[in-house]
């Protein structure tokens, strides 16, 4: 049975990427950026009408006025909206919900070995603190490219002008960008990077102070007297 220092530490990491699965699995749930946008029938340079959409992993909102025409609020379904548009956008967002499904198995398998090192002695194999550094470290690393993915996609790229175009009832409209901003689900990626550095840092923790106490115990006879040593 491992020690209950051990058993401390690997349960903690467990508790903290449990808590980041859970952060992410909220923020995918939650919207992730908004961008306003001034909008005028094709040709005409009168920008009187508005729009704005806002946009999350799987769904989003269009709010229009007079562009083209005045509707209500629609809610859509991000990917299939993206599939009428096609082009980078789609791609990008797919790699994005590719990222953080990546992000999800790893935080998964840095859990399961930290479980089973609280009630067992494993070898120093992937099965020990260096799996739970890899996986716990890619999670993080793939968390940050996720959000330098989306940012990209949404700042960069026309996906939320092609998004309004589709609602657009086949009426030409040029659009002028107002602003942007990102929203909470795409803040919460942070904490949830954070929180897998954290993991790792507590299995460091207790994988350095079992690596001194090993060193200690190999070199008995360095602090024993000469006299003893001769013989």
């Amino acid at each position: 049975m491992p020690s209950r220092t051990k058993t401390l530490h690997f349960l903690s990491s467990a508790l903290v990427t449990c808590i980041s699965v859970g952060i992410l699995g909220f923020a995918m749930s939650t919207a992730w950026a908004t961008k306003s946008m001034k909008c005028a029938r094709d040709g005409s340079g009168f920008f009187n009408g508005s729009a704005a959409v806002t946009l999350g992993l799987f769904d989003g909102r269009l709010e229009q006025e007079l562009c083209p025409l005045f509707g209500p609020p629609v809610d859509f379904e991000v990917f299939p909206k993206l599939t009428e548009t096609k082009g980078v956008p789609l791609v990008l967002h797919a790699v994005t919900l590719c990222l953080l499904a990546l992000c999800l198995l790893c935080s998964a398998v840095s859990i399961l070995i930290s479980l089973y090192n609280s009630v067992s002695n494993p070898y120093e194999t992937y099965m020990g603190p260096i799996g739970i550094y890899a996986s716990s470290a890619i999670s993080a690393c793939l968390s940050v490219l996720a959000l330098v993915v989306f940012v990209v996609n949404f700042s960069v790229t026309t996906v939320a002008e092609d998004l309004v175009r589709t609602f657009s009832e086949n009426v030409p409209v040029d659009l002028k960008i107002v602003s942007y901003k990102m929203l909470l689900g795409y803040y919460l990626l942070i904490p949830y990077a954070a929180l897998s550095l954290l993991a790792i840092g507590l299995i460091y923790m207790y994988d350095h102070a079992a690596y001194t106490q090993r060193r200690e115990q190999q070199r008995p006879t360095e602090d024993a007297p000469k006299e003893i040593m001769m013989y």
